[in-house]
């Protein structure tokens, strides 16, 4: 028996088509590895994730429907451009990077994620941790980035995004292990316990996590928020192009 899943063992389990499991391997939500341009699903990983996963009543795979505030967000962005800059900054800061709105209901698809968080992902309750976690930062009093650990035990931060006078979005950046990780035998079993996760996957990932070096991670914290601002500019000249585009229609109608 293989170690890993092909594409279509998946889709037969999954009953989804082909492209919906690359795009869920894309965004981190099926455990995955990329081996050249191939992805390939570890089945240990897979199984332990199916039995995770919540099923839905008709048979078919559970869907979760973005908020309403999720598709404004969406609306507002050029989506693929900004997932294209959000890729582009994850690569070259050597960390994962989203966005979420200040529910902590993801917006984009993380780019970079690190193996530790991929496995976790496997499981609803971390993925509600996740959300949580965000909507924490969310409400954090201060506006600029800090350090935050996550319930992994790594660091994240978050920059606050703008759309004209209100603050409606963030870009997070994550998956940065603590000067002192991996963390012991005892913490590990209590992280997988919190999540519902076994030990096991936990441990085989556990150095799937992003290296930043203290002077490093305050460099890092100075482009959270200019990420952020980048986007709300972004936003900011599209929403100007739209209602130039609104007047100009206007004008023709006279």
């Amino acid at each position: 028996m293989s170690d890993f899943f092909t594409t279509r063992q998946l889709q037969n389990l999954l009953q989804v088509d082909r492209t919906t499991i690359y795009r869920m391997a894309d965004s981190g939500r099926v455990p995955a590895v990329k081996v050249g341009n191939q992805w390939r699903f570890p089945r240990y990983e897979v199984e332990a994730w199916l039995k995770t996963r919540p099923r839905a009543t008709n048979g078919s795979a559970p869907r979760t429907e973005p908020s309403k505030a999720v598709e404004n967000l969406r609306k507002l962005l050029p989506l693929e451009c900004v997932q294209l800059i959000q890729d582009t900054f994850a690569d070259l800061l050597g960390v994962m990077v989203l966005i979420t709105d200040l529910e902590g209901a993801l917006v984009t698809r993380p780019s970079n994620p690190c193996g530790l968080f991929t496995a976790a992902e496997t499981s609803p309750q971390a993925q509600q941790r996740c959300m949580q976690l965000w909507a924490d930062l969310a409400r954090e009093p201060g506006m600029h980035p800090r350090f935050t650990q996550s319930h992994l035990g790594l660091m994240c931060a978050r920059g606050l995004i703008r759309v004209g006078s209100e603050l409606q979005a963030m870009v997070v950046v994550g998956g940065i292990a603590p000067e002192n990780w991996p963390p012991s035998a005892e913490e590990l079993g209590r992280i997988a316990a919190d999540l519902e996760l076994p030990e096991a996957l936990l441990r085989r990932h556990q150095d799937e996590v992003f290296h930043v070096k203290g002077d490093e991670q305050q460099r890092l914290l100075t482009f959270v928020q200019r990420i952020a601002d980048i986007v709300s500019h972004i936003i900011q000249e599209r929403n100007q192009f739209y209602t130039t585009l609104h007047s100009i229609a206007e004008l023709t109608r006279i």
